[in-house]
């Protein structure tokens, strides 16, 4: 007989990975019976014909979010005292006092990170936590849903949702076996890990150190190396365009070489406009001096700001705007959601750019993917001020410090050395692509096209 595996999306992060990969068809050549168990307002069967149970009970307990925050500080404080390092306040958002709820949320919440900054205090926060979604309406709702479609075993796509607490209790307590992707590669130093499963898929053995490293609660006989999803197109060829048919499709000029500009959201950077604008005025440079040169710009897709448009229209022969093909269907940002054709743009927008420029983003591991470099910005603006963060902290954070060497990555520290970078990787002197793969491994694993088959493996191994 089958067994039934639940793929549980709490919020729309994990479409990508894993319902616009082969993750569903790999797992049903392997024998397992999949049913989406769907939090989000994304109809997997309307739109993708997959069989699914639609959540529509949304609700948290109204003090889980504040719960949730001080848990967040307290973990932040204790690792901070645990490893002596001051990167980990740096993770941390500044409280809201604009209006009275607001002020007394943030009142309460310090509270509470006064009490219960411990190691002992973090697992009280986390029981409490627990305890007020039991109580929970969506949890009796989603236990009625477990109790009647019975599955084998919960898969969560993202272990950073709150709206996924009471789901996973619920299945916890009927004696459903849980398990719970880590989703991004900066998560586990973040104290992003909202909820406590019985299992956890990790990328790579690097990530693994680290949840065992954070999380004394964490056995090691629970966490699992997959590896993930995230990087499989890359290796899809059937996703290739000939250069002409991309060019065509986007009108770019065929004659051009493009450098690929990677927005990032405006938290990580907020001046990233200005960035772009740098990129341009090289561009334009290198141009007046004999090269023939484009930039594609590719937003961020949870960046819904208008901050990049003055730049763009005043550099609009050289800046071609490709957005990615992402769908928004609320206001927040986990509400913005991947379409399947968005794999085939990003394949060959790597494939056909000359190489990518970016803030600290991921998109390093997909350009180097297709033997590509990057360049990270790592220079103050001069709009930067007071209240404004300044996007050399990203570089600090810990899971930078997993770059096998500072080449990993092509880091332009000063704005006047830009088009000597440029011109640099253009005329095949300079390349991050060695050490860039030497990180790709550290961070994704050693067979990034395999990972939907290796957690299928592990579900497997779990159940029997």
């Amino acid at each position: 007989m089958k067994k039934k595996v639940f793929v549980f999306f709490p919020d729309g992060v994990g479409l990508r990975n894993f319902a616009f990969t082969d993750f569903k068809a790999i797992g049903e050549n392997m024998g397992f019976d999949i049913t989406y168990w769907n939090n989000t307002v994304f109809s997997l069967q309307d739109n993708l014909g997959f069989k699914e149970v639609k959540i529509e009970n949304h609700q948290i307990h109204p003090l889980t979010p504040i719960y949730s925050r001080a848990r967040k500080r307290c973990e932040l404080n204790v690792s901070r005292d645990k490893f002596n390092d001051d990167v980990y306040p740096t993770y941390k958002f500044p409280f809201n006092y604009n209006g009275i709820k607001n002020s007394i949320r943030s009142i309460y919440t310090k509270f509470l990170i006064g009490k219960y900054s411990s190691e002992k205090g973090v697992e009280y926060l986390r029981k409490k936590i627990n305890a007020l979604e039991r109580k929970n309406p969506k949890y009796a709702y989603c236990r009625a849903q477990l109790e009647t479609h019975k599955p084998d075993l919960i898969f969560c796509t993202t272990q950073r949702a709150t709206q996924s607490i009471s789901a996973l209790l619920a299945a916890k307590d009927l004696g459903i076996p849980t398990v719970a992707f880590v989703y991004s590669w900066d998560n586990v130093p973040k104290a992003m890990q909202v909820v406590e499963t019985d299992y956890y898929c990790v990328w790579s053995q690097h990530m693994k150190r680290e949840v065992l490293q954070y999380y004394s609660f964490v056995k090691e006989n629970q966490v699992f190396v997959t590896g993930t999803p995230q990087f499989e197109p890359h290796y899809d060829d059937s996703l290739k365009e000939t250069r002409k048919t991309f060019f065509e499709q986007y009108n770019l000029d065929v004659k051009k070489k493009y450098i690929c500009y990677s927005g990032d959201d405006e938290t990580t950077s907020p001046l990233d406009q200005y960035y772009l604008e740098d990129l341009a005025i090289a561009v334009r440079s290198l141009n007046e001096k004999g090269y023939n040169l484009g930039i594609i710009y590719r937003k961020c897709p949870v960046d819904f700001t208008s901050r990049y448009d003055e730049v763009i229209n005043t550099y609009n022969d050289i800046i071609e705007v490709l957005d990615p093909i992402w769908k928004q269907v609320g206001k927040q940002w986990n509400q913005v959601l991947p379409a399947k054709e968005d794999f085939k743009m990003l394949y060959n927008v790597c494939e056909h750019s000359e190489f990518v420029t970016n803030v600290c983003s991921s998109t390093v591991f997909d350009f180097v993917a297709h033997d590509k470099s990057c360049i990270y910005y790592n220079y103050e603006q001069p709009q930067l001020k007071k209240g404004i963060r300044d996007i050399g902290q990203n570089y600090k954070y810990v899971h930078f410090r997993s770059m096998p060497s500072e080449n990993a990555a092509v880091f332009c520290r000063d704005k006047n050395n830009l088009e000597h970078l440029i011109k640099q990787i253009l005329d095949g002197k300079l390349s991050n692509v060695g050490d860039g793969k030497k990180w790709f491994e550290i961070i994704v694993g050693k067979n990034p096209t395999r990972a939907s088959e290796t957690i299928w493996t592990t579900i497997n191994s779990i159940l029997n």
